[in-house]
């Protein structure tokens, strides 16, 4: 998805998202203001953004008269705006591998991999390749993915075209790993990977044999 820009024009459905970001909530008046548009166009927009899942909305009774509304962002609005866990990750993964053996941080990974394994386990492990295929798919979606599988002469393709990890990955390629052993650990089945983000390619490509689906 996107990310929110500071441009030196933006657009009004940029400047709402903006504008809820530093207000936290703000009625249809106060963000209308902000945009300079009307009431009415603000509506529209906010429409569209909580049709896309980015805003909630809320409801204010008064002492007297009727309530208002108020709106805020999403958790998943707030993902749209830079964070600032990147440095800090970077930091502390820095310590980790300086203080520990290269053994104990590559553990410290299969073990993250199996805590988001075993939260799952229950629900994919009586599925058929392909639907354990299509759940995988959610499970890295619920990570911070965008992927889907797709089947071409016999072979199972895996494509992702989005990583939360990409920042992170440029500087530790052990966290390039966690994606990889999460699709072999739920489909018990070999990969082999075929293109990746941090080469410069537009996804990250892996292929599953046909004979482990059959």
């Amino acid at each position: 998805m996107k990310s929110v820009t500071s441009n030196h024009k933006q657009s009004t459905r940029d400047v709402i998202l903006h504008a809820l970001k530093n207000a936290s909530q703000l009625k249809v008046e106060d963000l209308a203001e902000a945009a300079e548009v009307s009431p009415v166009t603000v509506r529209h927009h906010l429409n569209s953004l909580q049709a896309d899942g980015l805003i909630e909305v809320e409801s204010v009774r008064r002492k007297v008269g009727r309530p208002y509304y108020v709106y805020s962002l999403s958790e998943e609005g707030h993902e749209l705006f830079p964070q600032k866990y990147v440095h800090l990750t970077n930091i502390l993964l820095d310590e980790m591998k300086m203080r520990l053996p290269q053994q104990t941080v590559d553990d410290i990974f299969g073990s993250a991999v199996e805590r988001i394994v075993s939260r799952h386990r229950h629900k994919f492990e009586a599925l058929d390749f392909e639907d354990r295929l299509s759940y995988l798919m959610d499970i890295l979606a619920d990570e911070g993915f965008l992927a889907r599988w797709e089947k071409i002469d016999g072979q199972y393709h895996i494509i992702e075209y989005s990583c939360p990890y990409l920042s992170v990955g440029a500087n530790h390629a052990e966290v390039c790993t966690l994606d990889k052993e999460l699709i072999i650990s739920v489909m018990q089945a070999p990969i082999k990977q075929h293109s990746c983000m941090l080469n410069g390619d537009d996804c990250c490509q892996f292929s599953i044999s046909s004979s482990n689906g059959a």
